[in-house]
């Protein structure tokens, strides 16, 4: 960075600023658990000579500190593929099924904010089409934040429950599904081409609970790029300019995300995204009756405490996908 023509390559030198930031995060969360260490092995040290409880205490509290601090390190470490650190978008679409699966649907939106909230996130939403009695039969938002993606990443795939439906006057038990798509929000530096003469713009009137929450002007845009068919959306900006610029960001993200999977001839995360919403294509599942457990296929994980899921402690099975990519080599471990 000290180079005379450090700055001659805009691109380049930021590149290397991102680089340098992140070495430096490094450095200075390994010298804070240095330092802890430092402070536990002195008050070992001191409650052997002295025998003294209050001593013992606080060993337990500092050791419980490092070991919380060890742990984030090692999960950041897992997320070492080339998009990880990005924002990511997030979307959920209910299957077949009707009201059961729409209110599926919404339960892991709820899920998924909750998540969101508790690791600090802040989330934007895009577009969302309600149920019809209840839930909703899709919905886009963005999650914002360091490691977004990376976290969520995992959580791709169609997700199964298993319940006695609170819409059966019979009380009989259902098996819903709904599927989750996550994308890396990618910035101005990353180029995707897109011509102008592939892309289909609709506008139309933003859906909304009534009153005044629906849009008097037709403001919502739906884009769709032909040669892909993908179709992306957006209703919840003021103005049709704001809508139509958030909804090319989604299509720039989901091109990018399509490129990379061509280039490096890996289409597993989009095909699980594309697969049939139904039995057999589940990454979890959510049993709610006879018994209550969640269960993660593809690692073995299981969760009995299905409230807490539900409201959002989702990092069990964040870090299990995580550790288990990192095992089979789908990418390398910064450690």
């Amino acid at each position: 960075m000290g180079a005379a023509d450090f700055w001659s390559n805009n691109e380049t030198a930021q590149a290397v600023i991102q680089e340098r930031s992140a070495l430096l995060e490094w450095i200075e969360k390994l010298t804070r658990q240095g330092k802890h260490l430092e402070e536990l092995e002195v008050a070992i040290e001191l409650g052997q000579e002295s025998d003294d409880q209050s001593i013992a205490e606080e060993v337990r509290n500092l050791l419980k500190i490092l070991q919380e601090e060890v742990t984030q390190l090692e999960i950041q470490a897992l997320l070492s593929e080339e998009d990880d650190h990005r924002s990511a978008i997030v979307s959920i679409h209910s299957g077949a099924g009707g009201t059961e699966s729409q209110d599926w649907a919404g339960m892991l939106l709820r899920m998924y904010l909750r998540w969101a909230e508790k690791s600090g996130f802040k989330v934007q939403q895009v577009d969302i089409l309600p149920g019809s009695e209840a839930g909703i039969k899709s919905v886009t938002f963005m999650v914002y934040g360091k490691y977004a993606y990376g976290f969520l990443r995992g959580e791709a795939g169609v997700h199964r429950l298993v319940r006695i439906s609170p819409f059966d006057a019979n009380r009989r038990r259902h098996t819903s599904f709904a599927s989750v798509a996550v994308y890396p929000q990618i910035d101005e530096n990353i180029e995707v081409e897109i011509d102008e003469a592939d892309l289909r713009i609709d506008t139309y009137r933003s859906s909304g609970a009534g009153g005044q929450h629906v849009n008097v002007t037709d403001s919502a845009v739906r884009i769709t790029h032909i040669p892909t068919g993908i179709v992306v959306q957006c209703q919840n900006e003021r103005s049709q300019h704001q809508n139509r610029a958030v909804a090319m960001n989604i299509l720039r993200a989901r091109l990018y995300e399509l490129q990379k999977e061509e280039q490096q001839k890996k289409r597993e995360a989009l095909e699980e995204g594309k697969r049939e919403i139904a039995w057999g294509s589940q990454i979890r599942s959510y049993v709610f009756q006879p018994y209550q457990l969640v269960k993660d296929h593809r690692t073995n994980l299981e969760i009995g405490n299905i409230e807490a899921v539900m409201d959002g402690e989702i990092d069990p099975f964040i870090q299990a996908y995580l550790r288990l990519k990192v095992q089979s080599g789908g990418a390398p471990s910064k450690l």
